[in-house]
């Protein structure tokens, strides 16, 4: 079975002008490897370079992401957004509106102008108000020195998308006390 096929057809999500904005518009990625058959999932921050078709996260030298990395690239990922619950009348039947992109490539290390570039990506993107030495300072030659920057190079991407009408008898948002 091919890694993008999706059994629901109907809600695969192939033009990559849509991932490429789910990609730059969403918070949390998921990134996965395989050691020794145990599947290792990370939910992270992550950013996005759609000129190199790349994914940025960042974590510890130190730490299980960066070794795995190093020693196990082949490596996927996930982002997701949910959507309203929808009720049905039968658990059966209850369903949930979503958006997702799963990404397969191979991760790295990177290390020097392209660390410290992914590390201002990330910065750029979740503190947009704030500027690098005015608000803070930006990622120095010690602090790349702990810091792994892992980039996963996308080799192939899929969507999926569920969406209903905006008039869905009963639909409500996770967390809501009452349909909306």
């Amino acid at each position: 079975m091919s890694l993008t096929n999706i059994r629901r057809k109907d809600r695969a999500i192939t033009d990559d002008a849509w991932i490429t904005d789910f990609l730059r518009e969403e918070a949390v990625i998921t990134l996965g490897f395989c050691q020794d058959d145990q599947p290792f999932l990370f939910p992270t921050l992550y950013a996005f370079d759609e000129a190199r078709r790349v994914v940025y996260i960042h974590a510890t030298n130190q730490g299980r992401t960066a070794a795995l990395a190093r020693n196990h690239p082949k490596a996927s990922a996930t982002v997701f957004r949910m959507g309203r619950l929808l009720p049905a009348k039968r658990a059966l039947n209850f369903s949930v509106e979503y958006a997702s992109v799963m990404l397969f490539g191979r991760a790295s290390l990177v290390e020097g102008e392209e660390a410290a570039r992914a590390l201002q990506m990330i910065m750029d993107k979740y503190a947009p108000h704030l500027q690098p030495d005015a608000d803070y300072l930006p990622a120095q030659p010690e602090d790349l020195k702990i810091t792994a920057v892992i980039r996963l190079d996308i080799e192939t991407w899929i969507g999926k998308q569920k969406q209903v009408a905006e008039d869905f008898p009963g639909a409500f948002h996770y967390g809501a006390q009452s349909a909306t």
